[in-house]
């Protein structure tokens, strides 16, 4: 079997340590890091991403997924700096302010990452002048928002109209997520787009990049 077919099934399995060992063979037989990337780790992800869409895993497998794929990523990381292999775009992400839950947003990183993205996680109850500054300083071209609460939902519109203000609406992506919200809010509040789930995410992320 091909040695990054290999390592796509070891981090689909979870299996950390043969993750490791796998990318550190690859990067040792002079295989190109964004090879072992695309073929190796991506393809592996993408895989995990697509079984958990139509419920063939659940949480606990995406997160041994993703414990792996951060081992060989971990390993590649220097060498793509060292070559100048850019991410295929940067995303900045958070839980607004207010709203402490995060398990939707952690998934969403997680996929993005597994995707190719460089992801700039926020955290929780992220004030919006915080989702902006961020943005505007690290050259992400998309905020993503999430929240679970109803009372939280509107800081996402507070969001928006900061943006307005500061001038960065039109040329950032907003995206929102979370159990409460439905693509009418999104577009009420000027949204770019709802996701509905964490794969879904990843897809509306590729089509604003235009890798889909």
């Amino acid at each position: 079997m091909d040695l990054l077919q290999q390592l796509s099934e070891g981090l689909q399995q979870g299996d950390e340590k043969k993750v490791f060992q796998l990318t550190r063979q690859a990067i040792e037989l002079k295989i190109d890091p964004k090879l072992i990337l695309d073929n190796g780790l991506i393809s592996g992800m993408t895989i995990v991403g697509e079984k958990f869409r139509v419920h063939e895993i659940f949480l606990p497998d995406v997160l041994l997924a993703a414990k792996a794929m951060y081992q060989g990523m971990d390993l590649l990381k220097p060498l793509m700096i060292k070559q100048g292999i850019p991410a295929i775009g940067k995303v900045a992400i958070g839980t607004v302010q207010g709203d402490l839950h995060d398990i939707g947003k952690n998934l969403v990183a997680i996929m993005l990452k597994g995707a190719g993205f460089e992801v700039i996680d926020l955290g929780n109850n992220v004030p919006p002048e915080k989702f902006i500054k961020v943005a505007v300083e690290q050259g992400a071209a998309v905020i993503g928002m999430s929240a679970l609460l109803t009372t939280t939902m509107s800081v996402m519109k507070n969001v928006i109209e900061l943006a307005k203000e500061h001038k960065v609406y039109g040329k950032k992506k907003f995206i929102i997520g979370g159990a409460p919200l439905t693509a009418e809010y999104a577009k009420e509040i000027g949204a770019d787009a709802y996701c509905f789930d964490a794969m879904s995410a990843v897809d509306t992320v590729k089509k604003i990049f235009n890798v889909i």
